[in-house]
């Protein structure tokens, strides 16, 4: 991140699934997002005592427990606006009436940093990312050499496949992933470097993803998950 840029993002691997929790910083303002706040809310709430900021918003990628069960006690320390995807409420049924509801394509004004909403279905019907200047907070939508499942209720690996061809079709390889939990042999890649080693990215016809996702990845690969190379996935 060059010198100039006016935001900050402070990670913490924060519960037993290993999950990423994001803090983004505008330094202009003061003001900060937590994303997917879950298990150890006072390591949030100390990580943003240390950098010194008041956390306005909240931001989720998905309504699954182990990214969201820290949001009532965030709220009770600070008054923050909740944000997620119209679709998401719809699917997990609650938070319906919020005035920050989502589309894809919406941005999120944080002081001086824009965060732009992307709806990344797949995992669950109404998932995000979170996109500010080259980095990508993607959820369990893209690990790091992984992606999220799709046999939860709400997947769907369809969906998954047209939502990782569009964001590698669309988005620049040095776009920096900050995936929703630490399974890979590195915390963050590029997507550059996940066009290369994530077996995820390389399929081209949505069947045969399927028959991976669903059938063969979880019973042939073991966390940390590492590169793997085009044409290895899967034996035909």
């Amino acid at each position: 991140m060059s010198q100039s840029a006016p935001f900050a993002i402070h990670a913490r691997e924060l519960g037993p699934m290993e999950n990423f929790v994001y803090l983004i910083e505008d330094q202009a303002s003061g003001r900060a997002a937590v994303v997917d706040p879950a298990w150890d809310v006072p390591e949030i709430l100390a990580l943003a005592r240390q950098h010194g900021v008041r956390i306005t918003d909240i931001l989720l990628t998905h309504s699954h427990h182990d990214h969201i069960n820290g949001i009532e006690d965030v709220l009770r320390a600070y008054d923050a606006q909740l944000h997620l995807l119209k679709a998401e409420a719809r699917f997990w049924g609650s938070y319906l009436d919020l005035p920050t509801l989502h589309h894809g394509g919406d941005i999120v004004t944080l002081g001086e940093t824009e965060i732009e909403v992307l709806h990344t279905p797949g995992h669950t019907p109404g998932s995000a990312c979170y996109r500010v200047a080259d980095r990508l907070i993607t959820g369990d939508t893209l690990f790091v050499f992984g992606c999220g499942r799709c046999d939860l209720r709400g997947g769907d690996p369809e969906q998954m496949f047209s939502t990782l061809r569009d964001m590698r079709q669309r988005l620049p390889d040095s776009t920096i992933i900050l995936p929703g939990h630490n399974y890979a042999v590195k915390p963050t890649s590029t997507l550059g470097e996940q066009k290369d080693g994530n077996p995820f990215l390389h399929f081209e016809d949505p069947g045969r993803f399927v028959q991976y996702r669903m059938h063969y990845h979880d019973k042939h690969r073991e966390e940390p998950y590492g590169p793997v190379c085009k044409g290895q996935e899967m034996p035909d």
